[in-house]
């Protein structure tokens, strides 16, 4: 099976098959410095080694997402009334 779907859930990626397309659909995988949003997306034998997370995903190296962000400003906040 050569579909990135299949090759993010094999590498683990994803916890499941269903979680690698929703990955892939909300543009959290590339594959070398491409960045793929269609599941079906047929990779290279070549390329499976360079399949994973995008730059800019909270997954990968990119910056924390809405809900981190959210609980880090709830933490500053209670360390602020604390003292």
């Amino acid at each position: 099976e050569r579909r990135l779907q299949t090759k993010v859930y094999k590498q683990g990626l994803a916890k499941s098959i269903h979680h690698a397309r929703v990955l892939i659909r909300q543009r959290h995988i590339r594959v070398g410095a491409q960045l793929v949003n269609v599941p079906s997306f047929v990779v290279r034998t070549t390329s499976e080694k360079h399949i994973d997370f995008s730059v800019n995903s909270p997954y990968g190296q990119g910056p924390p997402g809405r809900n981190a962000r959210k609980r880090a400003a709830a933490r500053a906040a209670a360390d602020g009334d604390d003292e």
